[in-house]
C-alpha cells in the first residue's frame, strides 16, 4: 500500500478532527499514515508519498496560522517533487465568499510545483448540517482504488 502524510491547517481545531478520521479510515484500508498538525515543509517526506491536505481557511481566505510557514517553504522550493500524489480536504463555510480558499489555493500551488492530484479537491461545507469527518472518511472510502 501507499504512505500518506496528512498535512493540517487549522485555527480552531476542526481540520485536525477531520485529518484524524482520514488517518483512521486510510489505516484501515491498509495504508501507512503520518500526521503533521504543525507542518514543516522541510521535514515531511516526499519520495514516494502521497500528501492529504487538510485545510480551513482563515480571514479573508487566508491560510491558518499553522500552516502558513509551511505554504511560503513550499512556494520558494525548487525541489523536483513531479513524482508526489495529493489530494485535498477544504473545510469552510460557504457562507463566506473566501470558501475553501485555502485548500484551493494550496490545491493550485501543488499542481503548479508538479505535484499529481490523485483525486479532485473535496470541500465541506460547515454551514450545512454535516459530520465532516464522516464525510471525509466516505470520500476516502469512495475513492480507494485510486489511494
Amino acid at each position: 500500500m501507499s504512505s500518506f502524510q496528512v498535512i493540517v491547517g487549522s485555527m480552531l481545531g476542526g481540520s485536525e478532527y477531520v485529518a484524524e478520521a482520514c488517518e483512521e479510515t486510510l489505516t484501515a484500508l491498509g495504508h501507512d499514515v503520518e500526521l503533521h498538525f504543525q507542518p514543516n515543509f522541510a521535514q515531511i517526506n516526499s519520495e514516494n508519498q502521497t500528501w492529504l491536505i487538510c485545510t480551513s481557511t482563515h480571514g479573508a481566505g487566508d491560510y491558518p496560522d499553522n500552516i502558513q510557514a509551511f505554504v511560503t517553504d513550499l512556494e520558494k522550493s525548487d525541489q523536483d517533487l513531479s513524482s508526489v500524489k495529493f489530494l485535498t480536504i477544504g473545510v469552510g463555510d460557504s457562507s463566506y465568499d473566501t470558501f475553501c480558499f485555502a485548500a484551493k489555493n494550496l490545491n493550485k500551488l501543488l499542481i503548479s510545483k508538479g505535484f499529481i492530484e490523485i483525486v479532485p479537491i473535496k470541500t465541506l461545507d460547515m454551514s450545512e448540517d454535516i459530520d465532516p469527518e464522516e464525510r471525509s472518511q466516505n470520500w476516502l472510502n469512495e475513492n480507494k482504488d485510486h489511494l
